[in-house]
């Protein structure tokens, strides 16, 4: 059978004191002996007692617990974004609660709604690819609740932002392929109804344009990210009649994705096709070639966003002064694109 749960009212009846008085002994209340509180906590230890905390929040206003909202938990970027988040709001007294979309946007409004009910004192969110109808956020907003958007955003909704620039980072990339002699430049993106992918492919289209390289619509190809993805579409791009001989791709486990197919196919890299991704996930580093990837700032993402909401903290009111962070991309140059090494 199923235990019941132990309630404020069964540690009175064993002292035989009021609910009210034990309610105040578990909050530390000066009215409350010390006699008395120890007592009651001896009482709710061998009980099992576990705080009501939605009870508590719609007392207080407050639960000090933070949602943090994530496309998936099995990216070293947002996992270090997490850490971060965590870091920061634990030493203010606040803990997280971690929900993971799946890049599904149903499951990023089954998690909003599910973290309003659990009355957070605010929102952390990177959206998932999938999402275009922003309802569910402006949902957030008119609960006068604090929503911060890091990595991917939309600028419609008029909230804090922390991300990288994203646009520059094309640009950074191209450069860095052209300078390796680098002629046909293929793109595989993710998908460019997200504001961030968006602006790399405006980044690459545009820095095509300045170093004079023709822009081919075969050579820009849009997807989900993921291995399989970077598979698929390298396979697409090498069956061209004239294939590239470089691909940056838009992150890192679809540019795994593509390296394996390079492998596969015995091309050399980068000699033949230079390859470039995005993130700088540990792997970039570890397998062979080492991958040329973009570094996203982590660490320095996580503590802005945790200290986005704080800001809002003991407010009556959101402030209306937006905060807009964006950091540098830093490129990690390594063996995967850099032919003049490997010469």
């Amino acid at each position: 059978m199923k235990k019941k749960k132990t309630t404020i009212k069964d540690i009175a009846n064993v002292l035989h004191i009021s609910a009210a008085a034990v309610s105040k002994a578990l909050h530390d209340d000066s009215r409350i002996s010390d006699k008395t509180k120890i007592a009651v906590r001896q009482v709710a230890e061998n009980l099992q007692y576990q705080p009501n905390h939605l009870a508590s929040a719609l007392r207080s206003g407050k639960s000090h617990l933070v949602g943090v909202i994530v496309p998936r938990t099995n990216s070293n970027f947002f996992s270090s974004v997490i850490q971060n988040i965590e870091e920061v709001l634990n030493k203010k007294g606040y803990n997280i609660i971690i929900t993971q979309s799946n890049e599904s946007y149903q499951k990023e409004c089954d998690s909003i709604d599910t973290l309003l009910y659990t009355q957070v004192d605010g929102i952390i969110a990177s959206m998932a690819n999938e999402t275009v109808d922003l309802s569910a956020y402006e949902k957030i907003k008119s609960k006068g609740i604090p929503l911060i958007l890091f990595d991917r955003g939309e600028n419609d909704l008029n909230v804090d932002y922390i991300g990288i620039d994203d646009y520059n980072s094309s640009h950074l990339i191209v450069e860095h392929l052209v300078n390796n002699g680098c002629k046909r430049i293929a793109h595989i993106g993710g998908y460019k109804r997200t504001r961030i992918f968006n602006n790399r492919i405006r980044g690459y289209t545009d820095a095509l344009k300045k170093h004079q390289l023709p822009l081919d619509e075969e050579l820009l190809t849009e997807s989900g990210l993921t291995i399989e993805d970077g598979r698929v579409k390298m396979l697409e791009l090498l069956s061209l009649a004239t294939p590239p001989d470089a691909v940056y791709v838009a992150g890192d486990h679809a540019a795994l994705g593509a390296l394996q197919v390079l492998k596969e196919k015995n091309i050399k890299i980068p000699e033949e096709i230079a390859l470039v991704g995005f993130g700088n996930e540990p792997f970039t580093d570890m397998v062979t070639p080492r991958i040329t990837s973009v570094h996203q700032h982590s660490v320095e993402i996580g503590k802005q966003a945790a200290n986005a909401f704080l800001k809002y903290v003991d407010r009556d009111t959101i402030d209306q002064q937006l905060n807009k962070i964006i950091l540098d991309a830093k490129l990690i140059v390594r063996d995967s694109s850099n032919k003049k090494t490997s010469l």
